[in-house]
């Protein structure tokens, strides 16, 4: 079960206006939907919710005027820019219901000499109960030598953790690393007709 509680209010004001005007109160714009029920718009204290929302699949208890709800944060918009959030979407679990969600590789280990990790994929979905859903799963990848892969199967679940995705499913490709191919005077060929800027990259013609 989630261990943070965070105070609720009933929005009652909507439009662009009013969301500006919640923002500049430190207040999140936010909606708790699921199970049939009608949504409920309400606002939520900024600091405390960011930091909650460092945490993957962050399970929240709500206090919406007295009453408790037990969400799960399915959706938060950050400004691009500032990276403060600034609406966000929950989603109503109960104790031991199940939900499906999307969960972060975590790698560990080094890897044997000369060799190079690619993660094909940095998350997965899972089933799981929605209040012990994990943070991350773990691929362990000390000694592994070019040419060996991690599949989907090798992952080590959490108990109640499902893997919605094939077995088969590459995540992790060990092989050699790229090696570039350069001039006979040690520098980058270029392609005729190409022009090359100082920060490396290709320039449009005239600029």
């Amino acid at each position: 079960m989630s261990d943070l509680t965070l105070p609720a209010e009933v929005r009652t004001e909507f439009g662009k206006g009013a969301a500006r005007r919640a923002r500049r109160e430190n207040k999140i714009p936010a909606v708790i939907y699921g199970h049939g029920a009608d949504p409920i718009h309400v606002l939520l204290p900024s600091k405390a919710t960011t930091l909650a929302l460092r945490t993957s699949n962050a399970l929240l208890t709500l206090d919406v005027e007295g009453e408790k709800h037990l969400a799960l944060a399915k959706y938060v918009v950050r400004n691009p820019l500032k990276r403060i959030v600034e609406h966000l979407d929950l989603l109503t679990v109960r104790s031991g219901e199940k939900v499906v969600v999307d969960v972060f590789i975590h790698v560990e280990g080094e890897l044997a000499p000369g060799a190079v990790m690619n993660l094909e994929h940095n998350s997965v979905q899972v089933e799981a109960e929605a209040t012990h859903l994990p943070d991350s799963l773990t691929v362990n990848v000390e000694g592994r030598t070019v040419g060996e892969h991690i599949h989907a199967s090798d992952i080590e679940l959490p108990k109640g953790v499902t893997l919605l995705i094939e077995d088969d499913t590459l995540i992790v490709n060990i092989s050699e690393p790229t090696v570039q191919d350069l001039g006979e005077d040690g520098e980058e060929t270029v392609a005729e007709g190409d022009v090359v800027a100082a920060s490396g990259e290709k320039s449009e013609e005239g600029e």
